[in-house]
Parts: C-alpha cells; sequence; structure tokens
C-alpha cells in the first residue's frame, strides 16, 4: 500500500552478500563450520560448569552466563544468515526483523555488563582476596547476572519499538545480512535525528559505561599487582586477567567500530565484514580464549567424559 513515498512495509529483504554472488556457498559452509563450532563450545562450557562442583565459583558462574549469551546471540542471527547465503529472495518478515533487532540489543547489552562484572569479580579477588568469598555470595551473583541480562531490556524495547513505528519509504531493501538499526534507519522517511540522538546516548550508556567500570577495575588491579613484591606472584596473578582482558578487547575492538560510529568512512560491505566478526566469529573464539585453555576446564571435560556418573550429575544439576 503506497500512500505517495510512504510504503507500508510487511516485510524486508536483506541483501546480505549478494555482491559476493560466486562466494555464497563458500561463505555458507565457513559460517555453518564456525557456527557448528561456536554452539559445540559454548554448550560444553554451559554443561561443564554446571555439574562440576569444583567450577561452582563466582567466575566460572560468570563464564556461563556468558556462554549462554553468546548461544542466544549466535541464534538469532547466524540461522536466518545461514538460509539466506541459500536463497534467492532472502525476506525477512517485519515482525520477525523488528524481533531479531530487539534480541540483538538485548544480548549486546547483556555482554557488555556482564564483561564489566568480569571485571569486577577478579578486581575483589585480586584487590580484596579475604573478603571475596563474603562479597561474591552466591545470592550476590545471582543478582548481579540478573541485572547484566535485563539490563538493556527498556532501552532494546523503547528503540525498536519507536524505530519500527517510523514510516518506511521507496525501498524495503536492507543493505546488512540481519536487521541492525542502521541500515533499517536509512530507509525510514521521517526525521530521524532525535531517533539518532537517543540511539547514540543509549550506545554510551550500554557500551561506553560498562568499559569505564571494566577501566576502572583494572586500574586497581594494575595497582595491586605492581605492588607484589615477586615476579612469580605477579605474572600468576595478572595471568588470571589475561582471558578476560583478551575477550574484552576483542568485542570492544568490533562492536564499538560499528556501533560507535555508525557514519564512519567504512563503505556498508566493509561494515558487513566488521559485523561478521562480532556475530560469527567471536562468539566461537571466546570459549577458546576463556575456558577450552584454562586447566580448571579441561580437567572438569576429562572428569565428566571419563566417568560413568555423568547421568547421575545431570539428575543433580545445579546453576550454582
Amino acid at each position: 500500500l503506497n500512500l505517495g513515498n510512504i510504503t507500508r512495509v510487511t516485510h524486508f529483504i536483506l541483501l546480505g552478500f549478494t555482491h559476493l554472488a560466486q562466494l555464497q556457498l563458500l561463505l555458507f559452509v565457513v559460517v555453518l563450520l564456525v557456527f557448528t563450532v561456536t554452539m559445540t563450545e559454548n554448550i560444553l562450557i554451559v554443561f561443564i560448569a554446571a555439574v562440576d562442583p569444583a567450577l561452582h565459583t563466582p567466575m566460572y558462574y560468570f563464564l556461563k552466563h556468558l556462554s549462554l549469551i553468546e548461544i542466544c546471540y549466535s541464534l538469532d542471527i547466524v540461522p536466518k544468515m545461514l538460509i539466506n547465503l541459500l536463497s534467492e529472495r532472502k525476506t525477512s518478515s517485519f515482525t520477525a526483523c523488528a524481533l531479531q533487532l530487539n534480541l540483538i540489543l538485548l544480548f549486546i547489552s547483556a555482554e557488555c555488563f556482564l564483561l564489566a562484572i568480569m571485571a569486577y569479580d577478579r578486581y575483589i579477588a585480586i584487590c580484596h582476596p579475604l573478603r571475596y568469598a563474603i562479597i561474591m555470595a552466591k545470592k550476590t551473583c545471582r543478582q548481579m547476572s540478573a541485572v547484566a541480562w535485563l539490563s538493556g531490556f527498556p532501552v532494546a524495547v523503547g528503540l525498536t519499538g519507536w524505530l519500527f513505528s517510523m514510516p518506511f519509504c521507496k525501498s524495503n531493501e536492507v543493505n546488512h545480512f540481519f536487521c541492525d538499526i542502521s541500515p533499517v534507519l536509512k530507509l525510514v522517511c521521517s526525521d530521524t535525528n532525535i531517533f539518532e540522538l537517543l540511539v547514540f546516548i543509549a550506545t554510551l550508556l550500554i557500551m561506553v559505561l560498562p568499559f569505564i567500570l571494566i577501566t576502572i577495575s583494572y586500574i586497581y588491579i594494575i595497582y595491586t599487582i605492581v605492588q607484589m613484591p615477586m615476579a612469580e606472584s605477579r605474572r600468576r596473578v595478572f595471568s588470571t586477567c589475561a582471558a578476560h582482558l583478551m575477550v574484552v578487547t576483542l568485542f570492544y575492538c568490533t562492536t564499538c567500530l560499528i556501533h560507535l560510529y555508525p557514519k564512519s568512512s567504512l563503505s556498508a560491505n566493509n561494515k558487513k565484514v566488521v559485523s561478521l566478526s562480532y556475530t560469527v566469529i567471536t562468539p566461537m573464539l571466546n570459549p577458546i580464549i576463556y575456558s577450552l585453555r584454562n586447566n580448571d576446564v579441561r580437567e572438569a571435560l576429562q572428569r565428566a567424559f571419563s566417568r560413568k556418573i555423568v547421568s547421575e550429575r545431570l539428575r543433580t544439576l545445579s546453576f550454582f
């Protein structure tokens, strides 16, 4: 239904990687392989952190939630992307597009705040070790993880509802492989200045605020490590933070490039490549960086799969 320049959109066409038509089959195989590895790794982390009593500590509790976020995030984006890579008509319904964007905002917010919580956990463990068990009690950890999961709910619902209530005009082609704010916003034909300002403010709250908290935590951590008299102690303590720092760096270097600089010099096709890195590659790398290279996790996996009592442990599965 057309009303002048305004089109009542019922579906969107996700252009994805149509500019790489000859490579789409290869891209499908690569993404499918990475997605399979991602799901396997993260499910293993959730499983082993739940069933092995040795990993029922705050650090691994938060790691488990990080893996849950990566699982949900990947499921929200990758299956639809795989379908579109093999389909000639790469469509997404209006409702499905809105729901996908809403979930993306929720999961990105959850990961940002969870990374900040994990930095706080390391700060308490290193700077206040004698009070660690009291401060990072089970109830506190559950409350903090709940805050992380729910942190982006108002922003996600508010921005998604507002964006998809706007009039769209001329085209319904989204120049991306998923429904993100920037490419969908380009199809809106009304004034979007106030909306863009609120998106920028929301991005600062969701991404920059947790990053500031992470930075403050590590300033105190580094100061404490430097004060340690023995080099071996400094090395051992810092090694407990190295994986978290790598994950934070990987996450922020990719997401900030897209979400904090939506009008950057990157072309639309280059933005797709960067987006591919944090939507497909990063969820696969996080378990390797943070957990599967960890001796505690490897030993827990060996215990879980070398004994015949796995089924008994599943019956008594505990999330802490």
